[in-house]
């Protein structure tokens, strides 16, 4: 694997629920000293990297930072927790999963419950809303220790499988990854350059928006995952929207946005000129911090790269090490021909 693979897994394996990023954020100012010529962080969170251009004009470059997750929301007479969730889950995924509880005073290890089939009924249907944790603790210790508001992350490492990494918190930490590898690429830049690690996306979205308004970008650029339905179990070639291993997706449409044209075809453009593996995304549903700057302060032209991925929102992500890297190459060419010349008005 042609990347820092043990910056990828640190990112990865460190917790970082919506709104509550702290740690993410820790470790992308640690990766931006020597990188950017100044950092800064706002009100909520958002992390900013900017590299000065000669020309006045600038692009923004967003990966959030955040993973999905939990919050503590009562803890029962019996000592079990029971949790609200930040960010959208399949029950489906969730039974027999160990966890880490963020307390105030230390991290607990948990798991979520699953009732044997010997006594399951066939009828037995399991929510979200039905998941409670198990500390192995007396109630009165779990009451002492955990309180309403605490953060619940899932416990998982990141592995390399053949040519795949698999793990939790794919969705975006390897794009966060791949943007701050970019931006390690950029020497003297035509334009300026903003990377923007942005927070309480898995909660529709939240910190890009706001990015949109303070730096006023001419230029908007988005890094996110995306489905790679290439597996067993979808039968139609139509439904798998990427395949892992094809090189980085060019996202030409999602739910939440459609990508300005002339934006997406440079990409390709480039992609094809540098001889980059490159495939194209047209994803039924889904959002991304694309949306967040496309209109928030008056029309901006927007772009998306995305990384293909199989298996979204479990705790088994799975990318290709070949997409991670053509992601990179793609995201650091495009940057580095970017004049502010480039008329994307439609």
């Amino acid at each position: 694997m042609d990347f820092d693979f043990d910056l990828l897994r640190e990112l990865t394996e460190t917790s970082g629920v919506p709104g509550y990023e702290d740690r993410i954020r820790d470790l992308v100012r640690r990766e931006f000293e020597g990188v950017v010529d100044s950092v800064r962080t706002d009100a909520m969170g958002n992390v900013v990297g900017t590299v000065e251009g000669e020309a006045d004009y600038s692009v923004a470059v967003a990966a959030h930072m955040d993973e999905i997750g939990f919050m503590v929301k009562h803890v029962t007479e019996e000592g079990f927790l029971r949790v609200d969730t930040l960010g959208g889950w399949d029950p489906d995924v969730l039974r027999a999963q160990r966890v880490t509880v963020h307390a105030e005073e230390d991290d607990l290890t948990g798991v979520i419950g699953s009732v044997p089939t010997h006594v399951k009924d066939d009828g037995d249907d399991f929510s979200v809303e039905d998941v409670s944790i198990d500390l192995g603790l007396p109630a009165d210790e779990v009451e002492e220790r955990v309180s309403v508001g605490d953060l619940v992350s899932m416990a998982q490492t990141t592995e390399r499988v053949g040519d795949n990494v698999t793990g939790k918190a794919l969705d975006d930490r390897v794009c966060l990854f791949a943007m701050l590898e970019a931006a390690k690429r950029i020497e003297d830049p035509d334009v300026t350059i903003h990377f923007c690690a942005t927070v309480q996306e898995e909660l529709g979205v939240r910190g890009a928006p706001a990015l949109g308004v303070d730096l006023d970008p001419d230029l908007a650029i988005a890094l996110d995952v995306t489905v790679a339905n290439d597996v067993p179990g979808v039968e139609k070639e139509s439904e798998y929207v990427t395949r892992l291993g094809d090189g980085a997706a060019i996202k030409l449409k999602d739910s939440s946005v459609v990508t300005t044209p002339k934006v997406h075809r440079r990409m390709r453009s480039v992609a094809e000129d540098r001889d980059i593996d490159h495939q194209l995304e047209v994803l039924p549903s889904g959002a991304t911090d694309t949306s967040g700057f496309q209109n928030t302060h008056g029309a901006k032209p927007v772009g998306a790269i995305s990384i293909p991925t199989r298996y979204l929102h479990t705790v088994t992500e799975s990318v290709h090490h070949a997409d991670v890297e053509a992601t990179i190459d793609l995201l650091a060419a495009l940057l580095d021909t970017e004049t502010g010349d480039h008329d994307y008005s439609l």
